[in-house]
């Protein structure tokens, strides 16, 4: 009887043991903190605002050339000939494809600049963490912003330094 409890005991145990040393370690990081104050983000940030400021103005410009138009227009429709009328309609409608496709165009560029901004920023970012979690130890990091609760190791920190912020 007592070698079955002592087996028992060493088998609970090893069985115990075995649990501990399969869970895996993981600790988790505040991406989003990473990412907005990193200084290459920020800089990032600011190319991206100094276009879009650029293609707001441009919008505008064309916009109020079109409305100034279409005011002219609409005052003037009862002066002028039929064929006149029409041409102006034509006119204002090519205006509104063409504020239409720079509008689109515009959304292109500005979605394909962040791209090619931030893709090199966010690998960065990645290959520190990658690099951090593997030097403590960590078989998984997770983002912060993904869990209920983060009561664990926090590499946030240890990112920052790496990439020197």
């Amino acid at each position: 009887m007592k070698q079955i409890k002592t087996f028992l005991i060493a088998a609970i145990a090893l069985v115990g043991f075995q649990t501990i040393n399969a869970q895996a370690k993981t600790a988790h990081v505040d991406v989003n903190e990473i990412m907005t104050k990193m200084p290459a983000v920020l800089d990032a940030q600011t190319q991206l605002k100094k276009l879009s400021d650029t293609y707001t103005v441009e919008y505008k410009t064309m916009v109020d050339e079109y409305q100034g138009k279409l005011k002219k227009y609409d005052t003037e429709a009862s002066t002028v000939t039929d064929a006149v009328n029409q041409t102006r309609q034509q006119e204002v409608q090519d205006m509104q494809k063409r504020i239409g496709d720079y509008q689109e165009t515009a959304q292109k560029d500005l979605q394909k600049k962040e791209s090619d901004l931030m893709k090199p920023i966010t690998d960065k970012v990645k290959a520190s963490i990658q690099k951090i979690g593997k030097a403590k130890g960590y078989q998984y990091v997770i983002n912060a912003a993904d869990l209920l609760l983060a009561d664990g190791p926090d590499l946030t920190a240890d990112v920052k330094k790496d990439l020197g912020f």
